[in-house]
């Protein structure tokens, strides 16, 4: 085992890195002219069907966002397994609460001018939820099982040339087939491919950088083509667009080209510094006609995973500072949108995260697109069940089928991303146990190595006792364990890799701006109001708050980094509350569901963000019921020592120290006394220097609303959204933490407004409604561009305030 495991950790340090892919080849992508009914009974897939009563939408959609919410729509009755529930109980809120089950069409009418006879025609899905069944003119021409794999079918001889065409899509979510809301309907890109029949294959270049030869980077490029007597050309670009290398011809072999390519002294890819290149391949006839044509971004960087001493990159080891993320965008539910992604990365990278873990399922083309250029590792992720069912109907039912192709059209899609430097195969699968489990976990393990043997592959695993025992756990090239901080020492010691990932860590609950009495750690902590309490001391049974992951990701070199649960909250699993209604999205977030930062936000920056400073203080200041009363006051900071001042009296100095996991990493006053007025923190840098200063007032009554957009400039493209945080302020502009006033929203000019969204998981507001209540004094308004530039004007007003305006630019 031990001589295997040398040889897989080699081959790890001979990588690539690339990424997106454009083909010269036409691409068409569906966006508009899409007529959508949740209604229908019959099979409405023949031509003369009448959609005329059809809703019209543009996709991507998600159909089931829309609400209301209900605990009708999903209620169940079970036992989570994984959760170590032995007894099944009524659970409500466990999918969002919202009307995803069912049935679902879409029916599309165009054209493609381009296509004729000698061309080749692909039909593309990037995400349909879910079985997906495809009918093109009125005949059946395939179907799919997974709703979150991508998958794309030759429609060259079904497709008609030269006039209009008839595209339908059948979806159906059965009840009982996840953990969480998994959305409805064509949630990701629709597009049609047009090649000729000589051709680069879909998704059949691999470009790698296996090593440096002095100061160039050699770059190995495959690439699978249909024709014969072909040729190819390679250009590498910088990101100046400048040509920095050419290969003409190298060696061909069973319909593929490889090609070495040498670049000079290159910038290397990290999240520091994400720099990217172009590969631009050309095929050729024999006659010298340019038949096809990629334009694949890539990054150059080397990953190395070693026993005892960790992951590095470029060289240098570096942990995972990481983050799950689910696929919802909170009030866009599953309908992907790249601002969306692009606004949770950037507060991601505020914080200092530099990994995102896709959970559980396979990450959107647009967030990986987004990480290389941000700069974000990623651990790809494809499944949350393999043979064994975690519920009724989920993909357990199509593992022996599309398991394979699944995996296989996951790694082929995606391989080319520098931001990828680890695949899963599962998250918390019931297969751990047995000897079954351990044949799937090596078969699954088999294929990412063979479509891809650049990268290793783990599993999230909860069963950690058992992976030892059967050896599932010693053979993945990463073991990865969900929770069990008390098991990392003895999985250490018994597994053979010589290294541990937190693959998911942490579980801690709390509600923004909302803070519980007296203060104590607890699990399974509940509240007559549904909240947690945001002093980030409350998780689950099987978890832990995140001090504990703190230590040992400090001081265990073979500790190689983290995926905290989660990034952001999500809809359903509303956990300590699923048994409680209303009750309908997580508390798990380090932001809540609008995008707004927790506390735990700034616990995580004090420790991740070493370039910006952090000093924090919770929690707000006004608890007029509290008068005299013990409310204790916490300052996250990357500061080693702080003062605090009440009403200008010093309350004294706490400096971070070993004692407890929560001293480490807090600085806490714990019996300080609630008046109204000011608390005030000095810190301190290390020679003892005032360095930083922050403080918390008590607010008065709420009196004017304040908008601040993340962007004031957007995209006239239809899909561009700025997310516009409101809020509320006294007299004097204090902010006021606890108001819940309602608010409406009225949207004018070259811009719709698109959703709200407080961040509040017992509300069942709904999010497109243009009217919601405040949550702990705020929410966010998403306004969306229309195709047509021009000004947008959003007004926000709220009964006894004064209204609040702002105005955002639509540019093409």
């Amino acid at each position: 085992m031990k001589l295997v495991l040398k040889s897989i950790f080699f081959s790890f340090v001979l990588i690539f890195s690339s990424g997106k892919m454009m083909s010269q080849s036409s691409t068409v992508i569906l966006e508009d002219n899409w007529r959508f009914s949740a209604a229908v009974k019959e099979d409405a897939f023949s031509i003369d069907f009448d959609t005329s009563k059809w809703e019209k939408v543009s996709v991507p959609h998600d159909w089931a966002i829309y609400g209301p919410f209900d605990k009708e729509w999903d209620k169940q009755v079970s036992a989570i397994e994984q959760n170590g529930e032995k007894i099944p109980t009524e659970k409500t809120g466990r999918t969002g609460a919202l009307p995803h089950i069912g049935t679902g069409w879409y029916r599309n009418t165009f054209s493609i001018p381009e296509f004729k006879k000698g061309k080749k025609a692909l039909l593309i899905f990037e995400g349909a939820m879910s079985e997906p069944q495809v009918y093109l003119n009125g005949k059946k021409i395939g179907e799919w099982g997974y709703g979150y794999s991508y998958f794309y079918i030759d429609i060259t001889n079904d497709l008609r040339a030269g006039s209009e065409n008839l595209l339908a899509v059948k979806l159906t979510n059965m009840p009982f087939s996840s953990r969480w809301y998994p959305g409805a309907g064509l949630y990701r890109n629709v597009s049609i491919v047009i090649k000729e029949e000589e051709n680069f294959v879909q998704w059949g270049t691999f470009i790698t950088t296996p090593e440096m030869k002095g100061e160039n980077a050699v770059i190995d490029v495959k690439a699978e083509f249909q024709g014969s007597n072909m040729s190819m050309i390679t250009q590498i670009k910088d990101a100046d667009n400048n040509v920095v290398a050419t290969q003409k011809g190298g060696e061909m072999k069973d319909q593929k080209f490889h090609q070495i390519i040498e670049v000079a002294k290159p910038h290397l890819w990290s999240p520091e510094t994400p720099y990217l290149y172009t590969a631009v391949t050309k095929l050729y006839a024999a006659d010298g006609t340019l038949k096809d044509e990629q334009n694949i971004k890539f990054g150059i960087r080397f990953i190395k995973y070693e026993a005892h001493k960790g992951f590095s990159l470029n060289g240098k080891v570096t942990k995972f500072k990481g983050v799950c993320l689910h696929h919802d965008l909170g009030p866009l539910g599953a309908a992907v949108n790249k601002a969306a992604l692009k606004r949770q990365l950037t507060i991601l990278k505020d914080m200092g995260c530099n990994a995102i873990r896709s959970s559980h399922n396979m990450p959107s083309f647009e967030q990986l697109e987004l990480a290389d250029e941000m700069g974000f590792m990623f651990l790809a992720e494809s499944f949350d069940e393999w043979a064994k069912p975690k519920v009724k109907n989920g993909y357990h039912r199509f593992f022996q089928e599309y398991a394979e192709k699944d995996i296989v059209n996951l790694v082929r899609a995606t391989r080319n991303h520098p931001c990828i430097v680890m695949w899963s195969s599962g998250n918390e699968v019931p297969d751990q146990w047995g000897a079954e489990g351990v044949k799937r976990a090596r078969w699954l393990q088999d294929i990412f190595h063979r479509e891809d043997p650049t990268r290793p592959v783990t599993v999230g695993m909860d069963q950690v006792k058992a992976t030892m025992e059967s050896g599932f756990g010693a053979l993945l090239d990463i073991p990865g364990l969900n929770y069990r901080v008390h098991l990392y020492e003895e999985a250490y010691k018994t597994f053979p890799q010589g290294l541990i990932l937190g693959s998911e860590t942490a579980s801690t609950v709390s509600s923004r701006g909302i803070y519980k009495f007296p203060v104590v750690q607890a699990k399974n902590k509940e509240y007559d109001d549904f909240q947690s309490s945001s002093y980030d001391l409350e998780a689950c049974s099987w978890s832990n708050v995140p001090d504990e992951d703190f230590v040992l990701q400090d001081d265990k070199p073979w500790v190689i980094g983290e995926f905290v649960w989660t990034g952001f909250d999500y809809l359903g699993e509303p956990t300590p509350y699923d048994e409680k209604w209303p009750s309908r999205s997580s508390y798990f977030g380090i932001s809540d569901l609008a995008g707004l930062p927790k506390d735990r936000f700034y616990l995580y920056r004090s420790r991740w963000n070493t370039k910006d400073k952090t000093l924090h203080i919770l929690p707000h200041w006004n608890w007029k019921e509290r008068e005299g009363e013990v409310t204790p006051v916490f300052v996250y900071t990357n500061y080693e020592s702080a003062e605090l001042f009440v009403n200008g009296k010093s309350m004294g100095v706490r400096k971070k120290n070993n004692s407890t996991p929560q001293n480490r990493y807090r600085l806490m006053w714990n019996d300080i006394k609630y008046e109204p007025g000011t608390i005030k923190v000095v810190a301190f840098d290390s020679n003892g220097k005032i360095a930083a200063e922050n403080e918390v007032r008590t607010a008065g009554d709420p009196y004017r609303i304040v908008l601040e957009a993340d962007r004031k400039t957007i995209k006239a493209d239809g899909d561009d959204i700025s997310f516009v945080t409101v809020s509320v302020v006294d007299k004097n502009g204090i902010p006021c933490p606890t108001a819940v006033n309602e608010l409406e929203f009225k949207v004018t000019g070259a811009g719709t407004y698109r959703a709200a969204c407080n961040g509040d998981a017992t509300s069942l507001e709904i999010f497109h409604h243009n009217k919601m209540k405040l949550f702990s004094g705020k929410l966010v308004v998403l306004v969306k561009s229309i195709k047509t530039a021009g000004t947008i004007q959003l007004e926000v007003t709220g009964k006894g305030l004064r209204k609040g305006s702002i105005e955002i630019g639509s540019v093409n």
